[in-house]
């Protein structure tokens, strides 16, 4: 597991009907490492897991594994309301082959740090794979600070990186003052990407990404590889984008945006339902600004139609 790059946190894409659109997902998955992503994050926040059977998580899986398995890594995000739920779902994912966990604090219940610290070390040690500790207090609530991921490190081997997405980039560089290289550190946000890896990261779980691969991917060599103005002049146009990342309503954002360019539609699973007045009206004002500005960099074509 190369815990490195830009790994979309993929949306899950659904039917008419809102069941899953494996066939679109195959699509979308081919078109992103088509145009740079080193690996594809699925069943996460943005993938809407929380409004998926466990049968469908395994067949979400099971599909990305078996299209783009051999090609780059398959992360999958592990969240339940139960330890023991989410200790079945690592074992799934192994199973159909991922190459890493993305594990999570349970949904809902905001324990302290014993009862945290105790539900992601049953997961770790349940998983022979590489697992990567998902920090975002703002939306869960839990907050696993720099001393706390320094003990988890210690004690074990396969926890390996951290995406962190407490929107504080400071937590980056507090992380490696305590660990040096032991953790990659993924950014989790993406308005903070080239502030992120400026103190150190080397990886983006990345929204936008979904509609804009080659872009994201372009803007993450160039603050890599320290070509601050190239990067700065890419991020100020992708800014307005970006931000859609960091709201309440991001999913539907940037399923919106997908729509918006050609790559998939903003269908949602209630209780979330499609933007519409106001929201919509300014979303689309955003969009259509970054496309008719839209800097020229190579992209891979969108080989299937959206439907």
């Amino acid at each position: 597991m190369n815990w490195f790059g830009v790994m979309p946190a993929m949306t899950t894409a659904f039917d008419e009907k809102l069941g899953v659109d494996h066939t679109f997902m195959r699509h979308h998955a081919e078109w992103m490492v088509a145009n740079g992503c080193s690996g594809l994050v699925m069943l996460g926040s943005l993938g809407e897991a929380a409004t998926l059977t466990s049968g469908e998580k395994v067949s979400i899986l099971k599909n990305i594994v078996a299209t783009a398995g051999k090609t780059v890594p398959i992360v999958s995000a592990i969240s339940a309301l139960s330890t023991a739920d989410a200790i079945s779902l690592a074992k799934s994912a192994a199973d159909a082959g991922c190459s890493g966990l993305m594990v999570l604090p349970p949904y809902v219940y905001r324990g302290d740090w014993r009862e945290m610290k105790a539900h992601i070390a049953a997961i770790f040690k349940a998983t022979p794979l590489s697992c990567m500790l998902y920090n975002n207090p703002v939306a869960y609530g839990t907050d696993f600070v720099p001393e706390q991921i320094v003990e988890l490190a210690g004690e074990h081997e396969n926890f390996a990186a951290v995406k962190e997405s407490s929107t504080d980039v400071r937590r980056v560089s507090a992380i490696r003052a305590l660990l040096g290289d032991r953790l990659k550190i993924f950014v989790g946000v993406d308005d903070a990407i080239v502030e992120g890896i400026a103190m150190g990261a080397t990886g983006w779980v990345a929204g936008l990404v979904n509609a804009f691969p080659a872009e994201s991917v372009a803007l993450f060599n160039l603050a890599l590889e320290g070509k601050s103005k190239e990067a700065f002049d890419l991020y100020k146009w992708f800014l307005p984008l970006l931000r859609m990342d960091t709201v309440p309503k991001f999913i539907q954002l940037i399923k919106y945006v997908q729509e918006q360019v050609g790559v998939g539609s903003a269908r949602v699973r209630p209780p979330r339902l499609e933007i519409t007045g106001d929201e919509l009206a300014e979303t689309k004002r955003i969009v259509l600004q970054a496309l008719e500005s839209r800097p020229t960099i190579h992209e891979v074509a969108f080989a299937h139609a959206a439907r």
